[in-house]
């Protein structure tokens, strides 16, 4: 069945996504510098890029940008004029995005802040008015993560936290993982949070059974 999968995502992608020999560099690039091999897939980066653009998105923040390949697609969505911050933990991997962003051209509209994402979102006291966020960072840290969103978005913004079904372990009560623990504790959060319109959906594909959520903020 998981061969079927990826399958239909090679499908998928020979008949709506273009051939980008720079996104292919990115991941090579990736690969050589030995990131691990967790980016979205070409689909769901079109689809972030498609998300952007239908929220009319001028500023972006992305939480987590390991190499930079979803970054490059968000980046690509915005205006001339649009910027988009994004948050890297680990110093070498920001070295790898920066040098992915610029071969891809789209450096100058990015910037990296490296450390841990609740210190640099903790910085961002008046740097509010995003219109479309992205968290796909450490998944101990979401419910945390979602709170920064509903404080630096605004009104309107999209939110997208991705890998929330975690191949159905979003619906084990007694795991012991903690980052499905984080993903449940984020639904019970956003279960009871007035300002935000949610839902979640179920993918499979090559990057196998998982899934994202989508937010509005009201």
């Amino acid at each position: 069945m998981e061969a079927r999968w990826e399958a239909v995502d090679a499908y998928i992608g020979e008949h709506l996504l273009a051939d980008d020999p720079g996104l292919t560099a990115v991941l090579a690039n990736n690969g050589v510098h030995r990131l691990p091999p967790i980016d979205v897939s070409p689909a769901q980066g079109k689809l972030l890029y498609l998300l952007a653009q239908m929220a009319g998105a001028r500023r972006i923040l992305e939480v987590g940008t390991l190499g930079g390949y979803s970054t490059i697609w968000l980046a690509r969505a915005l205006p001339e004029d649009g910027r988009l911050i994004t948050l890297e933990v680990d110093r070498r991997h920001a070295e790898v995005a920066r040098e992915n962003l610029d071969v891809a051209g789209v450096g100058d509209k990015v910037e990296i802040l490296v450390g841990p994402a609740h210190d640099s979102l903790a910085t961002m006291a008046d740097d509010t008015g995003f219109d479309f966020i992205f968290i796909d960072a450490d998944k101990q840290g979401n419910p945390h993560y979602m709170r920064e969103a509903m404080r630096l978005g605004r009104s309107g913004a999209t939110i997208i936290v991705d890998n929330v079904v975690r191949a159905g372990g979003l619906i084990e009560p007694d795991s012991d993982d903690p980052r499905i623990l984080a993903t449940r504790a984020l639904f019970e959060q956003l279960k009871e949070e007035a300002r935000i319109d949610a839902t979640a959906v179920q993918t499979v594909g090559a990057k196998g059974w998982d899934g994202f959520l989508i937010a509005r903020l009201r």
